[in-house]
């Protein structure tokens, strides 16, 4: 026979936080943000909330913090099994002919998949990227469509990507808030890039017709070295583009992304990267719930089943800035008494509410784990059967 299952229609959880309060500079208004860059924002990562701007939707050029849509497409494949880290990737004449930034690839040289993140995240290699893209692709122009079609599904409203590098090419277009999109997309779905981005010096061997020879890779964000609490991520510069910079810094279990774009110098790119980061950290505080308590099985009417079980579809964050007491957020599961069959699996079943001083913050969907048919007269009678046999 049917379990009988209890549950409420609402469960209040008073969830409570650690936020340390120590070491965190004084917070600023957003008046006492002072930037030279014509054009920054500031946003924090789980959330994608933008904590300040200035000019942030300005479509300009660049540079070489484009290939942070070029890692997102590496590892994209090597997360769909295309290619793996210890892929050996042959260099193209037009790839090692690639000009600015570069690790003098040749042709007919040979790397690793893994070798290549490294020159491409460290050392901002031109050549690297190229090599890549036609390995994943075969062609540069096909890896930059694909580039654009996955700008596009970020929301990246005001980008167009003509290359994989950042050289300064006409039409090569992008704006700081669309930077900060990228660059949240690809430290959150694959946090791994930080084993790459950190790298303050490391080396890679070439091995040509010419012999073996080891070349140096230097990181070209000098706040790896210079921020306590950098995560990275990359930085450009060109002619047209000047000095960009989109940095990542973690604190207190809060990731901020700064972008700044052409700054007349590098000094002022990344004096201004810190300065929007110290303000972000002083005035923020995250709230992370990471929804693992257990959730009650629901009744199911009228299917092969008599109880479905339930999930939270992901974690839930908070990002406050008006220094509120954090410790006070409260948890409602809202959820029917019983579901009536058929029912697909991920389907919504409920929402958890976050609360704040009574006032709604934000939700998560609780959704269904299983599918599950709606009975007919068969099933019905294998049921019947069932019980008689038991009694």
């Amino acid at each position: 026979m049917r379990c009988i299952l209890s549950l409420f229609l609402s469960v209040s959880i008073l969830l409570t936080s650690f936020f340390p309060t120590s070491e965190t500079p004084t917070p600023t208004s957003p008046e006492e943000v002072s930037v030279s860059a014509p054009s920054v924002v500031l946003m924090e990562a789980s959330t994608g909330q933008v904590i300040y701007e200035k000019d942030s939707h300005i479509p300009l050029h660049p540079a070489s913090i484009t290939k942070i849509m070029t890692m997102i497409l590496i590892f994209d494949a090597l997360e769909n099994g295309t290619i793996s880290l210890d892929d050996t990737v042959t260099v193209s004449e037009y790839a090692a002919s690639m000009g600015g930034s570069q690790v003098f690839l040749e042709p007919g040289e040979t790397q690793t998949v893994d070798t290549m993140l490294k020159c491409i995240s460290i050392a901002s290699a031109n050549d690297a990227c190229v090599a890549m893209a036609e390995y994943i692709f075969g062609s540069e122009q096909e890896f930059v469509n694909q580039m654009n079609q996955r700008a596009k599904k970020l929301g990246m409203n005001d980008t167009t990507f003509v290359n994989c590098c950042g050289l300064d090419t006409e039409g090569h277009m992008t704006t700081a808030y669309d930077v900060a999109i990228m660059s949240r997309e690809l430290i959150t779905k694959y946090p791994q890039i930080h084993n790459y981005c950190t790298v303050w010096m490391d080396t890679i061997t070439h091995v040509t017709a010419k012999g073996s020879t080891e070349f140096g890779l230097t990181n070209t964000n000098k706040l790896i070295k210079q921020y306590e609490y950098a995560t990275g991520l990359k930085t450009g510069s060109t002619s047209q583009a000047k000095y960009c910079l989109s940095a990542t810094a973690e604190r207190d279990d809060m990731e901020l992304i700064a972008v700044v774009m052409a700054a007349p110098d590098y000094k002022v790119r990344f004096q201004d990267a810190v300065t929007l980061l110290n303000y972000g950290f002083g005035k923020c505080k995250i709230y992370h719930d990471k929804n693992q308590d257990a959730l009650p099985e629901l009744i199911v009417n009228g299917g092969v089943e008599d109880s479905v079980s339930i999930s939270y579809e992901s974690d839930f964050s908070y990002l406050d800035t008006t220094g509120a007491d954090l410790s006070k957020i409260t948890k409602e599961l809202k959820l029917p008494q019983t579901v009536a069959a058929p029912l697909k699996k991920s389907s919504i079943a409920g929402k958890a509410i976050y609360k704040l001083n009574g006032k709604e913050i934000g939700s998560v969907n609780i959704l269904f784990q299983n599918t599950i048919k709606k009975a007919n007269f068969k099933d019905y009678f294998k049921q019947a059967l069932k019980v008689f046999l038991m009694s």
